[in-house]
């Protein structure tokens, strides 16, 4: 495939790389014939560290076939293919889905993030239940193409949030909308990660190991020269061009919850406390904040703050726990009218605090079980209720109607970090800023590759 460097719009690339598409119409009969057939048959696109993570949470399904295994990286695809001998296997997506259309139910988007949305895209105009890592997408053009596209072809849908699912998480959501503080004014949540990087852009290249086509990772992203040890492998989030920082990494799971259980649109204003930007990398530190509409579980107005690398979160009365207890590493504080709820990332039960003092709480009345601290066990849930929802046996519950919002919202507070200390204002309805400055990277060119 030619490297030559071309720029194309957006859109274009998604119409002209949705080769032998299905129509809405023929939705049903696919999902009939699914279901008569009674197994899944799953493509796996990125097969990295979360993309064999994800590989082998949706292969533990009893129901499930794994028929093809797509990754740019060779040593990757063989590790997979191990496992998965009969296989068949790409390094290109493009080729994979439009060679096995009529052999694959169902595609799993576990990329970097600037492949999220065209590699989803393309799978679902071809009527395909796509399941794809979080962020949802790199862009907040492409998280509301992707909620449209699978409202239009009433897909199944969900992002890779497995914490969504987890006991703890599940039973905070409940806690809070039974009220058990009262209406929430403010949420603060914190992660020490650092997918930031301060320093300079990298000069010069290295030579592209053999195992790796630097091309076909690149993708829809600016054309660089390869660096070792800056984008691939593990890098990558930490680079403007294909990650979302910390706070699409970590955000994502820890503002899930919070934005779940208080039924959080997105946000009216968001401003960033960050350094000045360099072009290249996402800041190290970063203390987001937002105002959101109030719902029936908030004040009028929710404050939230997030705080991101090291040394977070900063020091705040809100923050401070009863006998002296030291925060959990990740989490989450709702601050409402009648207490707080401290809200661990995670496999820790929330705790309730009142006027300094922990309080107990009746959860069994919730009727969620005991608590489970099993990560294997309890993350597969996720993935089983995607592959049973395709099945018709069950309904996702962070389909991209939801994961489009919550991320849109951590993509905003990305933005907001090319403009340190100034006030953003967000117009949802017609999805712009009014700051006209900032709305250039709402969106994003893609390379011809």
């Amino acid at each position: 495939m030619s490297k030559k460097l071309a720029i194309m719009d957006r859109r274009d690339f998604v119409k002209k790389s949705s080769i032998g598409m299905l129509g809405a119409a023929l939705a049903p009969s696919f999902l009939g014939k699914l279901n008569a057939e009674g197994r899944l048959r799953t493509a796996h696109i990125g097969l990295g560290g979360m993309g064999m993570a994800d590989l082998d949470a949706i292969s533990s399904h009893d129901l499930v076939d794994v028929v093809a295994l797509c990754d740019v990286d060779s040593e990757a695809l063989a590790k997979a293919k191990a496992l998965h001998p009969n296989a068949k296997t790409y390094a290109d997506y493009r080729v994979l889905l439009k060679e096995l259309e009529d052999e694959i139910d169902a595609v799993v988007v576990s990329t970097p993030d600037h492949t999220h949305a065209p590699a989803s895209l393309m799978a679902m105009k071809m009527d395909k239940p796509v399941y794809c890592q979080k962020p949802l997408t790199h862009h907040v053009s492409e998280a509301r193409e992707m909620k449209k596209m699978a409202e239009k072809k009433n897909l199944v849908t969900q992002m890779g949030i497995q914490v969504h699912s987890f006991y703890d998480y599940k039973l905070a959501t409940l806690l809070i909308q039974s009220g058990i503080i009262g209406k929430v004014h403010t949420v603060r949540a914190w992660s020490p990660k650092n997918w930031g990087f301060d320093g300079p852009e990298p000069a010069g290249s290295d030579p592209v190991p053999s195992t790796l086509d630097w091309n076909l990772w690149q993708g829809t992203a600016p054309e660089r020269p390869y660096k070792e040890g800056y984008y691939h492998p593990g890098n990558w989030r930490k680079v403007m061009d294909y990650g979302c920082g910390t706070l699409g990494d970590m955000g994502v799971h820890i503002f899930d919850t919070p934005y779940n259980a208080l039924q959080l649109d997105v946000p009216e204003t968001i401003i960033n406390e960050c350094r000045q930007p360099t072009g290249f990398g996402f800041p190290e530190n970063n203390v987001v904040t937002y105002e959101f509409p109030g719902t029936p579980q908030t004040t009028e107005k929710l404050k939230w703050v997030w705080y991101d690398g090291p040394g977070a979160p900063a020091d705040h009365e809100d923050l401070v726990l009863p006998n002296g207890d030291q925060l959990p590493d990740q989490g989450a504080m709702f601050i409402g009218e009648e207490g707080r709820l401290l809200l661990p990332h995670f496999q820790q039960l929330p705790r309730k605090i009142v006027d300094g003092n922990y309080v107990e709480m009746d959860i069994e009345s919730f009727n969620l079980g005991k608590p489970v601290k099993d990560y294997d066990a309890e993350s597969k849930k996720h993935y089983h209720q995607f592959v049973d929802a395709c099945l018709g046996k069950d309904e996702c519950s962070a389909p991209f109607s939801y994961a489009a919002r919550l991320t849109e919202t951590i993509l905003l507070g990305v933005i907001a970090g090319r403009f340190p200390n100034q006030t953003l204002h967000w117009d949802s309805k017609k999805a712009r800023f009014s700051e006209k400055e900032a709305n250039k990277y709402l969106d994003g060119k893609y390379r011809k590759f």
